[in-house]
């Protein structure tokens, strides 16, 4: 399954790609594709990779993939900026929001809730040390920005444990970027979060009003149910856009969205 904006196989060359023939690299002053870091990991190797687009002229796309598998891309981030965006509509609070984003990513998801006057605070938590370190080294797009917003917190951690422990309405916006989908988790461990006895742990940690947000490659019916049943308020929201790299293919991502009493 291809995923955030995978390239299609013509331009993903693989884990040690050959470059591009002469005649494309004729004019060129920077390889078309490189990987920055590769990194041996608890679920599988990690790579960080810059790749240049023929078009537009000049284009740089930066990519985290898992054993080869497309984890995000700076190429299309609409779904995750749709997940923060839409969960913050939900929330009628004026100021000092509280926000947990689990999975740091490229930032995304993390730096369109900074852009909005009523938060306070932004605490990431990811699993992974060296995406943290990445950011902090400035090899993401939006690392300098995010790397300059005091309100912003990066933490060493597990986030499907932390919000499976005991609770106490912490977080005003609890917003998920790690697994897949429900059903394709990148770790097992994460398989008790999509649950109803997750679920009722998970909404412990959120303040009165507080919004759950999940991210999820495609759409899973039971935990849609799972939030109908543990929520007042849960609805999925498809977010679409067009892949203009693979003959205007449309992609359709799910945001789990649900909100508490």
């Amino acid at each position: 399954m291809r995923r955030r904006g995978a390239l299609p196989r013509a331009l993903n060359h693989g884990r040690r790609p050959n470059l591009a023939p002469a005649a494309i690299l004729r004019g060129v002053a920077k390889p078309l594709f490189e990987i920055v870091d590769a990194v041996a990991t608890p679920i599988g190797l990690l790579e960080l990779r810059r790749r240049r687009l023929p078009a537009p002229a000049g284009m740089v796309v930066t990519e985290i993939t898992i054993n080869d598998d497309m984890l995000m891309s700076s190429l299309t981030t609409v779904s995750e900026r749709a997940l923060t965006t839409n969960a913050l509509a939900l929330h009628a609070g004026n100021e000092g929001l509280q926000v947990l984003v689990g999975g740091l990513g490229l930032g995304y998801t993390a730096h369109v809730a900074l852009q909005d006057p009523r938060v306070g605070h932004v605490r990431v938590v990811d699993r992974l040390p060296v995406v943290i370190d990445w950011l902090r080294k400035g090899l993401f797009p939006l690392s300098e920005e995010l790397n300059g917003d005091d309100r912003l917190e990066i933490c060493e951690g597990d986030v499907y444990a932390e919000l499976l422990a005991p609770g106490h309405g912490t977080y005003d916006l609890v917003l998920i970027d790690v697994d897949h989908s429900p059903t394709e988790p990148l770790d097992p461990a994460s398989e008790p979060f999509y649950t109803w006895q997750g679920q009722r742990q998970v909404i412990e940690h959120l303040a009165p009003d507080g919004v759950l947000g999940v991210w999820s490659s495609g759409d899973d019916h039971y935990f849609a149910a799972v939030l109908d049943e543990v929520y007042p308020e849960a609805r999925r929201e498809r977010v679409r856009w067009i892949n203009e790299l693979i003959d205007d293919e449309e992609i359709e991502e799910v945001l789990f969205l649900a909100r508490r009493s």
